[in-house]
């Protein structure tokens, strides 16, 4: 018998981080648009009623870009303007870019990586959860829910920022809620009780819910439940804090329980190594998990510059125990021209940046194919499980 605590948490799209994140990831997708092979890395950052941006943007027409109304139309689908500020209109927007279009050449070396990286990705066996620890899918699916009060109760007076925080007590493949706080941006003069027992039937109904799709959750509200802990919760988002892409990559990736590599994936194109490569290893670890071969994998993958294709450096099972990695390195197609070519413009970015890379089963890179014919380089004690769980398609690659 074993028993773990793990913790995760998940901020709402109002959260001056996400609102960067969103930023910098609208501009990845405007650009991707105007041109496939764009190159964009931008990082933003935002304060009381300022934004900052800085970088390069490098496609046709990127100064055509009307980078002023993408922001302001980031900040209303976040929740702001009317009673909640800093009003989208009155925006002081700040930019240090270099736009302009590519360089002679440069579309075709987009295929090469321009940097160095580490990137890590990380899958578990429980498909119920789309194979991601438990407490960082439970900690993404109740904030979303939670941050629908703000529209599904208006009287509640709930503003566009929030944060959750789950602790999660897992024995013997058994999941249970052990704690929970929320912190919900709600105007002074609203009924805090009401929001007390809003949060706790919505705890209710969406841990039943829950609880349907993955059986080993049990649906139960745990005893420690917080709501705005700290006291009245009014001054929030960019007007209560500063917020930087790139500073919730914990969140972005699998939560506290698995290490990270790599840098931010907001606010870069599908050709930058920190995205493709993180991408790239989620794959392979959901690829080993799907077959069969392991419980749980920890992938490592890595860029030189100039490499054309990832190197595959580690795969970890459970309990530390070391996969080869031969095998799998032919199974997927890791180059930056297979993740330009296939993910740009595949997704809504500023979705994607608001609510996670790997949280959704239907984003173009969690699915997983593995073929008939690329079965055969897995090693042979592998083979007869994976029989059952071979996805059919052309090629892993994509």
């Amino acid at each position: 018998m074993s028993k773990i605590t793990c913790s995760a948490e998940f901020v709402f799209p109002g959260h001056p981080d996400k609102l960067s994140d969103a930023i910098a990831d609208a501009l990845v997708q405007e650009a991707s648009r105007r041109e496939k092979r764009a190159l964009v890395g931008v990082e933003v950052a935002v304060h009381r009623n300022s934004v900052f941006i800085t970088g390069r943007i490098g496609c046709n027409g990127a100064d055509e870009i009307v980078i002023a109304d993408i922001v302001r139309d980031v900040y209303r689908s976040a929740g702001y303007g009317g009673d909640w500020g800093p009003a989208p209109d009155y925006l002081s927007i700040h930019t240090d870019l270099c736009l302009g279009p590519l360089e002679d050449g440069e579309a075709e070396f987009r295929s090469l990586a321009d940097d160095q990286s580490i990137c890590t990705g990380y899958a578990t066996a429980v498909a119920e959860t789309n194979h991601l620890p438990v407490e960082h899918w439970l900690a993404n699916r109740l904030g979303r829910r939670l941050a629908m009060l703000r529209t599904d109760v208006p009287d509640l007076g709930l503003g566009p920022d929030g944060k959750v925080i789950v602790i999660v007590e897992i024995e013997d493949d058994r999941y249970r809620l052990e704690g929970f706080s929320c912190s919900l941006q709600q105007k002074s003069t609203s009924d805090d009780l009401a929001l007390h027992r809003a949060v706790r039937v919505t705890l209710e109904e969406e841990l039943k819910r829950l609880s349907e799709v993955c059986p080993r959750l049990a649906p139960d509200v745990p005893r420690e439940l917080s709501v705005n802990g700290a006291g009245t919760f009014e001054v929030g988002g960019p007007e209560g804090d500063n917020g930087l892409s790139g500073k919730k990559l914990v969140v972005d990736a699998y939560g506290p329980r698995v290490p990270i590599g790599g840098g931010a994936l907001s606010g870069k194109d599908f050709f930058k190594v920190d995205r493709a490569g993180a991408l790239h290893a989620r794959r392979i670890a959901k690829a080993v998990v799907v077959t069969g071969v392991a419980s749980e994998a920890l992938v490592r993958i890595g860029w030189f510059p100039g490499d054309r294709s990832a190197r595959l450096l580690s795969i970890e099972a459970e309990g530390g125990r070391s996969i080869d990695t031969g095998p799998w390195q032919d199974l997927f197609d890791l180059t930056l021209e297979a993740s330009g070519e296939h993910w740009t413009n595949a997704a809504d970015l500023v979705d994607v940046a608001r609510y996670g890379h790997f949280t959704e089963a239907d984003r173009p890179w969690e699915k997983v194919w593995i073929s008939p014919a690329a079965v055969t380089v897995v090693p042979l004690c592998y083979r007869d499980r994976q029989t059952a769980n071979v996805y059919s398609a052309e090629r892993a690659s994509i």
